[in-house]
């Protein structure tokens, strides 16, 4: 890619610009950081790019990303003690163990060099401190630790947007639960197929022991004092595949007669925050966006000549294996007919405060073994994208960041792995386009919906399917595209990508309001990621007007101003509230629990839709009043929906200075502007959203919250939270002009 024609340092002035030599770099670098806190990185060669990105990145973030190398390398015993063990072994036990050579090459011809200068300069950053801790490292006890290239490959952040084995688990003790009928018909795949129980599959041999270890590794990191609890973004949740959104319109559409992009990818809503910003300017280099602030690059955002971002597709990328141990030997499996020898390989993990642990990590020739039943002569092992070369989350994508075109943008996206991801494109020629990227697992004979077996070799992967049979779509008719984890498999699609998607009512709620038409704004979009407006609600106000509710005439009041409300759940909405705590206790009486707990919403709304059933509604209505009145007493004018579902930002440690929060939240985990979460709190979420406008870079808008520092010192720690929670946005400059505009503070890195 073309490198700006921009002077470094001629244009800057000196005066005023802190100055720091560093052993490492071969010229030196300017680094601008605007009034928001986002770093311009403008550097020589490419090595020193990423050399500084790493440098300013531990700056910026260093005890979040320390945290991340330890949970993702099995080092957080080392530091927390005994308790991290067994999660120390399982980050072990899957991460990448092939050919070295393969895997950084799969990423592209330079991952490693960029894998290296980026980590040279995080410890670059470490060793500036000269032994001294920083006040989170201080507060906790311990030093930051030294880097390698292997750091940023590890497997866990990827496994944890991986959840098809959790999903295999979870299915088969339905089965066992409710029957397969049931679930055929109350949580059926998506498309709809019969569930099919693999041969030879004995149901009873899954347990929910299974996924201890496995949901304890991609689980928040619970600190050895039972009052913390630090919650990295890396534990497990749905939230990205059940909140993300992204569309894109051509010209024709617009105002500016370009394209514009909207990408609001979600996971847990955190401090510090889960994405981290940065503009990044060298040879082969002009991109900006935001991306894991442990990774170099950018994961979403633009270059010169492209804009792109993402949703989750859901591929389903894992299958779990159900091994027979030899009786006679547990070191043994079975596998078509005959004994094969586990690869076994130990390894030693340092423990605070205790004598270092020797563990066993074992594989079967389907993956690493998750789980061993030894009185039943079982083993379960994983079979997942992951352990391919390649297999790190986002980092592949450091490739279409380069790219210049749609044909590039899908030769870059051949290296994408994980996680599956719905990748919109727009151009600055005019053009847009969508592709499912990922690698999606070739099943010829299975779904992939139940663990099989692994000694018969009947169910084995056939390969994984080229980009160019995924589904895609460029400059389509309608002029617009839009995913939110929706099924997105167009009609009469021949392959099999999954059975699990988010319901559709987000995707929705964005076509309609695409299709509402007009020439859009960058401050339509705005609007339109803001939006809040459910379509649940209205299906349930369809639902509520065949019922006439009982006699009392406070009921009926409450009827009435639900019926007359818009539908939209804002944080200062009463009937917002009454539909939500209504809805709640509904799904708990028109499926009894443990169903209820299984059973989706769109379920629910489908089941209200077909059988009139007013005892149900007069039954949870009653109970959801009563819900309320204890929360807010009597008066309706106290009844708020943002009184009820707030977000509140805690911190990894729990210092009271450190959190932020509770604040208001409108929407929920089915509006575009997705607020999801446990008993009515928002925890998973858009944290990083943007607007690119592809008539003017510098036109286009974003947000991260808190705020692109994660040191509870500096000012830029949660200075986007007000501004987060009240929609604004800021402005995202990209040419060097627009930059200096922004400029608070010059920073110059030189070699030493």
């Amino acid at each position: 890619m073309r490198t700006p024609l921009v002077l470094l340092f001629g244009l800057v002035q000196a005066l005023g610009a802190e100055e720091i030599v560093l052993a490492g770099l071969e010229k030196p670098v300017e680094i601008l950081r605007d009034r928001w806190g986002v770093p311009h990185i403008y550097a020589q060669t490419s090595a020193d790019l990423f050399f500084a990105q790493g440098y300013i990145t531990a700056r910026d973030r260093l005890f979040q990303i320390d945290l991340w190398r330890r949970a993702g390398s099995g080092k957080l015993a080392e530091v927390f003690g005994p308790s991290m063990t067994a999660r120390d072994r399982f980050a072990r036990l899957v991460r990448f163990r092939g050919d070295w050579n393969a895997e950084w090459q799969s990423y592209g011809p330079d991952t490693r060099e960029i894998a290296k200068a980026f980590t040279d300069g995080i410890n670059a950053s470490i060793r500036s401190l000269d032994g001294k801790r920083p006040l989170e490292f201080r507060l906790a006890g311990y030093d930051p630790g030294a880097w390698a290239p292997e750091d940023i490959v590890a497997r866990i952040a990827g496994l944890l947007m991986t959840r098809n084995v959790s999903r295999e688990v979870a299915r088969a003790l339905d089965i066992q639960r409710f029957g397969r009928e049931t679930v055929e018909r109350l949580l059926p795949p998506d498309p709809l197929i019969p569930i099919r129980i693999p041969n030879g599959l004995d149901l009873g041999d899954i347990s929910t022991a299974i996924l201890g270890d496995y949901n304890q590794a991609i689980g928040a990191v619970r600190l050895p004092d039972p009052a913390r609890t630090a919650s990295l973004g890396l534990e497990a949740d749905d939230s990205e595949w059940s909140g993300s959104n992204n569309w894109i319109v051509d010209g024709t559409l617009t105002k500016s007669g370009k394209p514009l992009l909207a990408s609001d990818p979600h996971r847990p809503v955190q401090i510090p925050s889960l994405r981290k910003t940065v503009h990044l300017v060298g040879p082969g280099w002009n991109v900006i966006g935001a991306g894991e602030p442990a990774l170099p690059g950018i994961a979403l955002g633009h270059n010169e000549h492209i804009g792109f971002g993402f949703t989750i597709v859901g591929i389903d990328q894992a299958d779990l294996y159900v091994e027979k141990v030899n009786p006679a030997n547990p070191d043994e499996y079975l596998h078509r007919g005959g004994w094969r020898k586990m690869e076994v390989v130990r390894e030693t993990i340092p423990v605070m405060g205790a004598p270092a642990r020797v563990v066993e990590l074992r594989y079967t020739l389907h993956g690493p073994v998750i789980h061993e039943e030894l009185g039943r002569h079982r083993a379960y092992a994983l079979k997942w994208v992951g352990s391919e070369p390649g297999g790190a989350g986002y980092l592949a994508a450091l490739a279409p960041a380069r790219a210049a075109n749609w044909p590039e943008f899908l030769r870059a996206l051949e290296r994408y792995k994980i996680p599956s991801e719905n990748m919109a494109y727009a151009d600055r020629d005019g053009n847009i386009g969508w592709v499912a990227s990922g690698a999606a697992p070739i099943r010829n004979n299975w779904s992939g919906l139940l663990p099989v077996p692994g000694d018969s070799g009947e169910y084995e992967w056939g390969g994984y399917l080229k980009l160019a049979q995924h589904p895609k779509l460029h400059n389509p008719a309608r002029h617009w595209i839009a995913t939110a984890n929706h099924n997105i498999l167009p009609g009469g699609y021949p392959h099999v990508l999954g059975y699990e998607w988010a319901s559709p009512f987000r995707f929705q709620r964005v076509a309609e309001m695409l299709e509402a038409g007009g020439r859009f704004t960058v401050a339509d979009f705005e609007r339109m990621q803001q939006d809040v407006s459910s379509i649940p609600a209205r299906r349930f106000q369809q639902i509520v007007r065949r019922w006439k509710p009982p006699a009392s005439s406070r009921e009926q009041k409450i009827v009435e101003r639900l019926l007359a409300w818009d539908g939209k759940l804002s944080a200062d909405s009463t009937p917002a509230l009454i539909f939500e705590m209504w809805l709640a206790r509904l799904h708990g009486i028109v499926f009894e629990p443990p169903l209820a707990g299984r059973v989706d919403l769109a379920m629910v709304l489908k089941t209200l839709e077909a059988r009139h059933n007013p005892e149900a509604l007069e039954k949870a209505l009653r109970l959801a009043l009563e819900d309320i009145e204890r929360s807010f007493g009597s008066d309706m004018n106290q009844w708020q929906w943002g009184r009820l579902h707030t977000i509140e930002f805690r911190h990894p440690i729990n210092e009271r200075g450190f959190h932020r929060g509770p604040v208001a939240r409108p929407g929920d985990g089915n509006t575009v502007n997705s607020t999801s979460g446990g008993n009515f709190r928002q925890t998973n979420g858009a944290s990083f959203r943007m607007i690119l406008d592809l008539s003017d870079w510098d036109k286009s808008v974003m947000t991260n919250v808190p705020g692109e520092s994660g040191d509870p010192a500096s000012r830029h720690y949660s200075d986007l939270l007000e501004d987060w929670a009240a929609g604004k946005y800021h402005s995202m400059p990209f040419t060097r002009k627009a930059v200096e505009t922004f400029t608070v503070e010059r920073l110059r890195l030189l070699p030493r």
